[in-house]
């Protein structure tokens, strides 16, 4: 029995002559009566097979049923093409229906589709050019996170995706629980009584890994989360996302400058992956999607990042003379807009910001001794602003309780995380990249639904 041979295999080393068995799904079929061609994708590369088809050699129903979706095995003789755009293609010997497809009613039609389309036949859109290609890079890039961290002898660390710790302490999470929603117990005060719930305590969804990933770093030494979280944020944007992934390496030993130059050869590394592995896929989204894709790729990788403070960083974006959206003031955040015009405008290069007024931070931050700031780090990239944030971690259990308290933060909430540093507590450092935030830099897609399979955002939770 004949093996099947995926599409980027069989155009990567083509024997002539030779019979093959392809499978896969039909992206056009156009022809007269004497002769058919199909083009025949599998997912397997940006590329599509041409099958030529000999009317004459078929029952006419069978070729009826060959049709824009369907999917369909081919069996057939390798030779070369003599029409244009193929070096190769398959004279079809025998033809299999797997699963036929109503041209009238396939969404997919022979056109161009708007992204608002495809978001909304998000089941189908893995078979479009753009969409294979998108995916393909994701998995690359999913890939690429862990042989780098592997190499360099970090441990991949699953950490909870149901927790009671609210990280960033903004509030903005999914609950988790089994009690009637319609029936909630009540304590006497009017709240809620968690003590019948499943865990016997409030749970939500993770925000984070990261205080669950310093447990780790503070005994296995390196240790990295790659997994879903989770933002009840009500922000209907093209760069937010209620449901995405992130990385989040965490490192004993690590001060703020080892942080940095791990961030910066971290991206580098997998860009660089990227354009190694990925070209064709990449080039087909700088020709259809960016023309400036490959570009700014090549931007990342060759240039060196520019490391200053945010308060020297306030000064440029002051003294700029240009007019912003939102204000720049000692103390804000910056948004967007600003982290772009220092990357595209000023330096021309990536540029990692550090030492930020501690009121705009998290509590885990190491804190400076001018009791205004924190050792944080945010990497800006070309088109996307930030696409990194880290920190090194506040390792003092008395300056860490007392920002926990001033925050009004819930002690308890905290205690063992508080014990690390109570127990041989050491200097670390870790950050945190978004992994949608990755692919959206690396493919040149405009919105960050297009970059996860099945995006969640607000009102949105279809498939």
């Amino acid at each position: 029995m004949m093996k099947r041979i995926k599409v980027k295999n069989l155009l990567s080393n083509p024997e002539l002559g030779s019979d093959v068995l392809v499978k896969g799904w039909v992206r056009t079929k156009r022809g007269n009566k004497n002769i058919i061609f199909v083009a025949l994708n599998d997912g397997s590369t940006i590329n599509n097979i041409q099958v030529v088809v000999e009317v004459a050699s078929f029952d006419e129903n069978l070729l009826k049923e060959i049709s824009t979706g369907a999917c369909i095995g081919v069996t057939g003789k390798l030779i070369e093409s003599q029409g244009q755009g193929q070096h190769i293609e398959i004279s079809a010997a025998t033809i299999e229906i797997y699963g036929k497809s109503d041209a009238e009613t396939y969404p997919l039609q022979k056109k161009g589709h708007s992204m608002e389309f495809l978001r909304e036949n998000a089941h189908l859109r893995f078979r479009t050019n753009t969409f294979g290609a998108v995916f393909r890079i994701r998995h690359a890039m999913a890939f690429a996170i862990h042989k780098y961290f592997n190499d360099k002898g970090f441990i991949y660390l699953h950490t909870p995706i149901i927790t009671g710790s609210d990280c960033e302490g903004a509030g903005e999470m999914f609950h988790v629980t089994t009690m009637d929603l319609k029936n909630m117990p009540r304590t006497a005060d009017g709240s809620v009584d968690y003590n019948n719930d499943f865990f016997g305590k409030e749970t939500n969804l993770t925000v984070s890994g990261q205080l669950e990933g310093e447990l780790g770093a503070l005994s296995l030494g390196d240790i990295y989360t790659f997994g879903p979280t989770f933002r009840a944020e009500n922000s209907n944007t093209p760069r937010h996302l209620a449901e995405f992934w992130m990385i989040e390496p965490e490192m004993a030993f690590y001060d703020l400058t080892d942080n940095m130059d791990l961030a910066e050869d971290f991206v580098k590394y997998l860009i660089r992956y990227a354009l190694d592995n990925c070209i064709e896929d990449l080039e087909f989204l700088n020709n259809m999607i960016d023309k400036a894709l490959l570009e700014r790729l090549k931007f990342v990788v060759d240039n060196e990042f520019v490391r200053i403070t945010y308060t020297e960083a306030v000064s440029i974006l002051t003294s700029s003379g240009k007019q912003w959206e939102y204000q720049v003031d000692w103390g804000r955040d910056l948004q967007a807009e600003h982290e772009r015009y220092l990357v595209e405008e000023h330096f021309k290069r990536p540029v990692i910001l550090t030492d930020y007024p501690k009121e705009i931070k998290a509590f885990y931050m190491k804190q400076n001794d001018d009791g205004k700031t924190v050792r944080a780090m945010d990497v800006l990239f070309p088109g996307i602003g930030e696409i990194i944030g880290g920190s090194q971690r506040e390792e003092q259990y008395d300056r860490l309780l007392s920002r926990i308290k001033e925050l009004k933060l819930q002690e308890k909430d905290f205690w063992w995380y508080l014990d690390t540093r109570r127990f041989g507590s050491a200097p670390h450092s870790g950050f945190g990249l978004g992994f949608e935030r990755l692919i959206l830099f690396v493919t040149g897609m405009a919105n960050i639904r297009d970059v996860i399979p099945f995006p969640r955002t607000p009102k949105n939770a279809e498939f």
